[in-house]
C-alpha cells in the first residue's frame, strides 16, 4: 500500500516563542526516529507541494481572520493569544501547511497515493472562522483538515467528509466551521475539562447540521480500553453517514506523559484508531484517508506514536 508522507523543512521556520511546547523539535523528533524503525524508506515523500491561497483559506476562514495572521507577520509578529505566537514566517508557512494537507487528499483521491500522513506545523484544528470576536487559538493559525476537506468538496467531486478527531483537546475550531453543515461529519474524542472548553456531548450540530457533529468528553486518566469502546460508536456513526473521504485530525497528546494533558493512551492505541479509520475507509470510500497532524508535546511519545500509526497505514491487508 501507498503511503503518502508530507512535511517540509519550511515547517520549522514558524515559532511561537521560546520554550513553547509547539516547537520545530516535534517534526524533528518524528524524522529521526523514523529513519531508525526502517518506516522512512517505506513512504512516499512529498515536499514539493504549493502554499494554500488565500481563496482557499476563505473557504473555512473570514478574510479578516487570514488578514490578521497576515499582518501581524508581515509587521514582525507577535501574539494572537497567551499561549499562539507568530513571528515573520508564520503565515506563509501556516499557508504551506494547508497546502500540504490539500495535496495529500488531491493525491489520495486521484489514487495516486492510497493514504497519507501531514506532517505539519502550526497545528490547525483549534482555528475557528473567525466569525467569533474572542476564538481560542490554541497554538492554531488555520485549520488545515478543514480547508482541505472544503478544497475536495470544490475541486474533486468529494460531497461527504467525515473528520475524526483525537487529539486530547476538542477541536473547536473544525466544530465551529461545520456546525450547520450536513456534508461535513465531526467527531471529536477529547480530555474534559480541559481547554478549549467546548466539546460537550449535547453539542451535536445546527440547523440541517444536527447529528453530524458527535462529541465524547471523556475524564482525565481514559485509558485505551475507554477510548476503543468509544471509538466504536464513531465507526458506527462513520459507516451510517457514509463518507466520500475520511481525514484524521490526529493529536497524539493523549498519550501517558504528555504534558499539557492528563490521558493514558499508549502508543499502540493510536496505530489501533488509525487502523480502524483505515477499515472504515476500505469499506465506505475505496480507502481513501488522510491523517493531519494535530498536537503531541512529548517528543519521545510523539514519534513513537507516529511511526505506529505510519506502519498501521503501510500494511497492504484490511486489518482486522
Amino acid at each position: 500500500m501507498k503511503t503518502g508522507y508530507f512535511s517540509s523543512p519550511q515547517f520549522l521556520l514558524h515559532q511561537n516563542g521560546a520554550d513553547h511546547p509547539e516547537r520545530p523539535e516535534r517534526l524533528e523528533s518524528l524524522e529521526k526516529v523514523l529513519k531508525i524503525t526502517g518506516t522512512w524508506e517505506k513512504l512516499v515523500h512529498f515536499g514539493d507541494f504549493p502554499e494554500a491561497s488565500e481563496d482557499d483559506l476563505a473557504l473555512c476562514h473570514t478574510r479578516a481572520h487570514i488578514e490578521r495572521v497576515k499582518q501581524l507577520a508581515q509587521n514582525g509578529g507577535g501574539n494572537l493569544d497567551g499561549d499562539t505566537g507568530v513571528n515573520e514566517h508564520s503565515f506563509r508557512v501556516a499557508k504551506l501547511a494547508s497546502g500540504a494537507a490539500i495535496d495529500a487528499v488531491k493525491r489520495v483521491v486521484a489514487g495516486e497515493i492510497q493514504n497519507a500522513f501531514v506532517a505539519n506545523r502550526p497545528c490547525g484544528h483549534h482555528a475557528e472562522s473567525g466569525r467569533r470576536a474572542h476564538s481560542p487559538w490554541g497554538f492554531c493559525l488555520f485549520n488545515h483538515a478543514a480547508i482541505a476537506a472544503r478544497v475536495a468538496q470544490r475541486d474533486l467531486g468529494i460531497e461527504r467528509v467525515a473528520i475524526l478527531d483525537f487529539d486530547v483537546h476538542h477541536g473547536n475550531g473544525t466544530q465551529e466551521i461545520f456546525y450547520d453543515d450536513p456534508s461535513v461529519f465531526f467527531a471529536s474524542l477529547h480530555q474534559s475539562p480541559l481547554f478549549p472548553g467546548t466539546g460537550a456531548a449535547e453539542e451535536r450540530g445546527a440547523g440541517a447540521g444536527v447529528g453530524t457533529t458527535l462529541n465524547f468528553p471523556l475524564p482525565a486518566s481514559s485509558n485505551g480500553v475507554v477510548y476503543r469502546a468509544v471509538w466504536e460508536k464513531v465507526g458506527v456513526a462513520v459507516r451510517e453517514f457514509r463518507p466520500d473521504l475520511i481525514t484524521l485530525s490526529a493529536g497524539f497528546d493523549a498519550h501517558l506523559g504528555d504534558p499539557l494533558a492528563g490521558m493514558a493512551l499508549q502508543s499502540e492505541d493510536f496505530a489501533w484508531l488509525s487502523r480502524e479509520a483505515k477499515n472504515w475507509a476500505a469499506d465506505l470510500c475505496g480507502g481513501k484517508l488522510v491523517a493531519v497532524l494535530e498536537g503531541g508535546y512529548k517528543l519521545s511519545s510523539l514519534a513513537e506514536s507516529v511511526a505506529f500509526t505510519l506502519e498501521t497505514l503501510l500494511r497492504d491487508d484490511k486489518s482486522t
